[in-house]
């Protein structure tokens, strides 16, 4: 899938829009994240910091809680977007999240404002995720 294609096009579109609204007063690095669903339905979120820095919520949690609350639960596809010099990555926490609702193989597309961009998959940030075989005895 390439940034040309009109459906990574759609999501990078809606990730920057929603970007926009992040809160970020302090650190001032506005992040967006949108995820597709296999039904083709977009949720996104931003981050939302906070001054006791620690309580601060990152784009792809904020997509992922807007996600849930929407009764959706697969990822089909993701997309983040900054303002940095090179495509900005999800966190180990949030890659950890985003495991939890898709395949490995879910292509996500990391993307600066200034359409620089990088084609990655879930499995490829997050390599031996911590999935559900590890809880089949419980």
């Amino acid at each position: 899938m390439s940034h040309s294609d009109p459906a990574t096009a759609d999501l990078i579109a809606a990730a920057a829009a929603v970007r926009l609204n992040a809160h970020a007063p302090y650190s001032r690095f506005l992040v967006g994240a949108a995820l597709r669903m296999v039904d083709g339905s977009i949720h996104v979120g931003c981050n939302v910091e906070n001054v006791a820095y620690p309580e601060g919520t990152c784009a792809e949690a904020g997509a992922i809680a807007a996600m849930c609350a929407a009764g959706a639960r697969d990822i089909a596809a993701v997309a983040v977007i900054a303002d940095s010099p090179k495509p900005v990555s999800p966190c180990g926490g949030c890659r950890q999240k985003l495991a939890e609702f898709c395949n490995g193989d879910v292509p996500v597309t990391l993307t600066t404002v200034d359409g620089v961009t990088l084609q990655t998959t879930v499995a490829a940030l997050l390599p031996g995720a911590f999935d559900r075989d590890y809880m089949s005895k419980v």
